[in-house]
């Protein structure tokens, strides 16, 4: 196993008193690596890449958390040095807080999503309804996946120390960040139920209006008919030369649109 040096840990931004994993030190720098729990003989390394609710918009980071001899040192992406954080209870203050504002965001969502649900089911501020739908199902999908993959982490994180925490707090953490993942994936399910009844509605509204154009087609088809065959300019037309054609005509058109008009109202009341 490969390993670097106090002096090359330093130059990389990553202080610590004991040598560590190449590897780990890049996963570490790494902002974008996913969530995953790594342990040696020595140390255990947690990272968790988390939403971040900053002014209610969401947000990604990734929390780095090494962990020896059951003190807790926090990474600090700006200075890139490792603090310390304290011990297991202060690693759990310091998740509890951030996942709280999950949770918070998640239950926000909830409630927009049901008064969406509301508006809808009353045909109001439909023209909004898309673009709320992707905001809120981008939050959320991002949410979901971002808590998911944290929580296969955090599971195997307690499992290895559970020797060392305090067994109710964590677990209720556990509940929480499990919780954050399952209300984000009922919301989501929501919306896909949703959009499915907005989009069924759009589709009523289109064939109401094909129904109407298909309705006026037929009512103004044999109008156009005669007009057309009227409007020949050929020789031998009947009622050319009649004084009276033109009402004579009319009343043919007028003979002709009765049975259409008889069988659109007898279409349209079934």
């Amino acid at each position: 196993m490969e390993f670097i040096s106090i002096q090359q840990i330093f130059k990389k931004g990553i202080f610590m008193k004991f040598k560590i994993n190449k590897y780990l030190s890049d996963d570490i720098e790494n902002k974008d690596h996913p969530s995953d729990f790594d342990v040696t003989k020595e140390y255990s390394v947690l990272i968790l890449r988390l939403p971040y609710i900053n002014n209610d918009e969401v947000e990604i980071y990734s929390y780095v958390f090494f962990i020896e001899n059951s003190e807790v040192y926090k990474y600090n992406r700006k200075t890139k040095d490792f603090e310390l954080l304290g011990g297991f209870n202060d690693l759990y203050d310091y998740l509890d807080v951030r996942v709280d504002k999950i949770l918070a965001k998640i239950s926000k969502l909830h409630i927009l999503i049901a008064k969406m649900e509301d508006e809808l089911y009353e045909n109001k501020n439909l023209k909004n309804f898309s673009n709320n739908w992707l905001k809120f199902k981008k939050d959320l999908v991002l949410i979901e996946r971002l808590m998911g993959h944290s929580l296969i982490a955090f599971e195997r994180f307690l499992k290895y120390h559970k020797n060392e925490l305090d067994e109710f707090a964590f677990k209720d953490l556990n509940e929480h960040i499990n919780r954050a993942f399952r209300f984000a994936k009922n919301a989501i399910d929501k919306l896909d139920y949703l959009y499915e009844f907005f989009k069924a509605k759009q589709d009523e509204k289109m064939n109401s209006i094909m129904f109407i154009l298909t309705i006026l087609s037929a009512v103004f088809l044999p109008l156009t008919l005669i007009t057309g065959f009227f409007g020949m300019n050929t020789g031998g037309l009947p009622l050319a030369n009649d004084p009276d054609g033109t009402m004579k005509a009319i009343g043919v058109s007028v003979l002709f649109e009765v049975p259409f008009v008889f069988f659109i109202w007898k279409l349209m009341k079934n």
